[in-house]
Parts: structure tokens; sequence; C-alpha cells
């Protein structure tokens, strides 16, 4: 498909941060969405070619890796990502019209809202259930519906702004002013996006066994070599208890000599290593590179090495120092 014919699915349903994330793609906003109600369903979309990509979410300033997420894009069909987008996050109570807060019972949201909410909860509505909700949206949206079976829900001050059936009753109920929510747009693997010197590469790495040292030497491949890891989180591979795979964001592309060098050690290590793309950093914030980890160093140090089996005539041309004769 064209980029005028783009088609990109997302975290459902409409309103949610998830889509705010997708409208910050050049094209997104005069392109075809279509909302989906978890990760897996917008991830399949993109695996079984129904869109061109995928939005989601894969981490919070606060609560950490979307678990959904990663477990969601490390298995299957392959996937690479292709960007990321940073969305700050602030929150809204609503409920129906003529609800009061005082009234409020249960308040439904998705986990990683409630979480961010908890403080503010607990000191103005403390005997309140939390109801989970497979979205923000879709919960404020459930308080429009016959027998909705919650009194209020946190959502994005979006949906309070779009839909006149519902009432705000307090805003900017987040305890962490600053919390920010990381976006990933997810394609089919294809061309690489270019390298712009502020870039991360995003790996999934099972632990080949558990035995000590095993994540020493995982972790040995980017230490050696100067890559910074900005993200490093464990998960179960739901085979057998004890058996986990590592996801990894690494500062840095995969055509920097320093990262190939690291993936090609990870594969010796864990053969099963699963590459899931090298993109721009969405704060293009280059990591700095000690000179000998530079592209450079590693280029004249396997010219170095190449000269070392050079015959001893070729040596001398070279301008390098031949063995003395017997």
């Amino acid at each position: 498909m064209s980029a005028s014919s783009s088609v990109y699915a997302f975290l459902g349903p409409q309103g949610t941060f998830t889509e705010a994330a997708l409208l910050q793609v050049p094209d997104a906003a005069q392109s075809t969405r279509v909302p989906a109600s978890n990760v897996n369903a917008a991830l399949d979309k993109v695996r079984d070619g129904s869109v061109n990509a995928a939005m989601v979410p894969i981490e919070n300033s606060v609560e950490g890796g979307v678990t959904a997420t990663l477990d969601a894009i490390a298995g299957g069909g392959e996937l690479r990502i292709i960007r990321e987008v940073l969305v700050p996050i602030s929150f809204v109570l609503v409920a129906r019209p003529g609800v009061r807060l005082a009234d409020v019972r249960r308040v439904s949201t998705h986990g990683h809202a409630w979480a961010q909410c908890r403080l503010w909860m607990d000191a103005n509505i403390p005997s309140a259930e939390y109801v989970p909700g497979s979205s923000t949206a879709a919960s404020a949206m459930g308080l429009l519906e016959e027998g909705c079976h919650y009194d209020a829900a946190i959502c994005a001050p979006l949906i309070a702004r779009d839909q006149p059936g519902l009432s705000v009753l307090a805003e900017d109920i987040g305890d962490n002013p600053e919390a920010v929510t990381r976006f990933i747009l997810v394609s089919r693997p294809g061309v690489l996006p270019a390298r712009t010197g502020a870039d991360k590469t995003t790996l999934v790495v099972p632990l080949p066994e558990d035995r000590p040292g095993a994540l020493m030497e995982i972790l040995d491949q980017f230490a050696s070599r100067g890559v910074n890891l900005s993200r490093i989180e464990s998960r179960p591979t739901g085979q057998y208890l004890g058996d986990y795979f590592f996801s990894i964001d690494a500062d840095g592309h995969v055509g920097d000599e320093r990262m190939a060098d690291a993936l090609a050690g990870l594969h010796r290590i864990s053969p099963a290593t699963r590459f899931l793309g090298s993109y721009p950093r969405a704060d293009m914030q280059a990591a700095p590179v000690e000179p000998h980890t530079a592209d450079q160093a590693f280029q004249a140090a396997r010219a170095w090495v190449a000269g070392i089996f050079r015959p001893a005539d070729e040596s001398a041309e070279s301008g390098s120092p031949a063995s003395p004769k017997a």
C-alpha cells in the first residue's frame, strides 16, 4: 500500500492515549485508523497484512514495561519497530451527569492508569473499588451503556471533551505530573529506518540456560562494546517455571559497528535472539560514544587483523616493517 492509502491499527477504542500517539505519525491523521480491542489483536492485524502498522504502548515512566506488548511482540511472526512516540499522560475522573464525587463507589480504568492515580484515589475516595478495564477509553465509554456496573472512570481529557454524556468530576488526578508513556509503531519486516545518530535498538534475548553467570554473559556483549542499555526486563516464556527471556532496549542502530558486533556476540550465546528493530529515538538525544567503540575503531581493528595474514612483501609495500631475515 502507498503512504496515501496507509491503514493503521491502534489499541482502542477511539480517544485512547494510543490513538493520540498514532496521530503524531505524519500521515496518520489522513489515513484509515482501526481500533483494536487489545495489543494482540492490533499486532495480529499487522501480521496478517490487513494494516500497514500498529501503534501500541510498550513502557510507562511510572509502571515500567507494558507486559502485554512485551509478550505479544516476543513471539509469533516476526515484527519490526519502526518508530517510537512519547506522550505526556494526564487523567480526569468522569461520570454520568448528576453523579457527585461522594456518590462514587466503583471506578473503572486500565490497570496502568489506576496505578498512576492511586494516591489521589486514596486521598479523595478511599473506599472506591477498582474495576479493571481494557483501556481508559473503554471504561469511560462503558459509562454510557445501559446497566453499567460502575459509577465513574479514569480516562484521558480527550474522551471527556468529545463525549457530551460524560461529566468531569476531577481533573489532573495523576500522582505524577511528569508521567510519560512510550508507544511503538510496529510493521512487518522490511527496510530498516536509516541511521540518525540518535537511535534505539530493541531485542528479545532468551536465557539459554539457568546457571550462574548466564545473564552476565549477555550483558557483557553490550558493556565490552560500549553499548548502553536504556531498558532491560525479564519476562517468563510461559513454557515452565524459571524459563525467561529478556526484553532489551539498547542505545544505537544495528548499522553501528559496536551494535552489530554486540548482536553477533549475542547470537553466539543465544541463537534464538530476536531482533525487533532499530529506529530513531523520540527525543533525538544521541548517546555518547567512547573513541575506542566508534565505527572507525572497529574498522581499524579489523584492518589490523587482516594485515597479520598478508604476505611479507605486501606488508613491506604497505609500509609495515618486515620480519628480519635469518
